[in-house]
């Protein structure tokens, strides 16, 4: 049974469709990734067009930010600053994006970087987890086992400068990562 979607200008199976949506919904909710970093590259592959397949998943991001920012808000450990910085910097991200996606679709390119993109980001993610296994498993191997962090314990990151306190996190960190 397909359905036409007119903004992206064709014809898709709403049973793929679902499928893809309780996919993402169920390892969302399984593991806790966000469903846009999984949603974008399964319509792209789908042949949905890029540019459309990035701005559904902003809008699944949106949707279920704010469905978990109630959740937390009832719970009271929504914390309000921490969100503020972090949305003080969506927007400036958002802006820049705007600017960068308006002069890729003008030149004509907008299509081929958000694919190179992903498969770059896909990618580096990816490489990074398999590094991260494989010395977790020859560090097992030898009998030794993984050294977990423990609280308190700091890396780079928490030597950069402008500090900022999330009293509600529990946070005192550089509000440089955090924007």
């Amino acid at each position: 049974m397909g359905i036409y979607l007119p903004i992206a200008e064709m014809s898709v199976n709403v049973f793929v469709l679902l499928a893809m949506g309780a996919a993402v919904g169920f390892l969302s909710g399984m593991f806790g990734v966000g469903g846009g970093f999984l949603i974008t590259p399964l319509l792209i592959f789908y042949n949905i067009p890029p540019a459309i397949a990035v701005a559904t998943g902003a809008n699944q991001v949106i949707a279920s930010s704010f469905s978990g920012a109630l959740a937390h808000l009832k719970r009271g450990t929504l914390d309000f600053k921490l969100g503020t910085v972090l949305l003080i910097g969506g927007i400036a991200g958002s802006a820049a994006g705007g600017f960068v996606f308006a002069l890729l679709r003008a030149i004509g390119q907008l299509d081929l970087f958000i694919s190179l993109l992903y498969v770059v980001f896909l990618g580096t993610v990816g490489g990074l987890m398999l590094i991260e296994s494989v010395n977790a498993l020859r560090l097992t191997k030898g009998g030794v086992p993984p050294a977990l962090k423990k609280s308190g314990q700091h890396n780079w990151i928490h030597r950069l400068p402008f500090k900022m306190r999330f009293r509600t996190s529990k946070l005192f960190v550089s509000v440089i990562p955090v924007l």
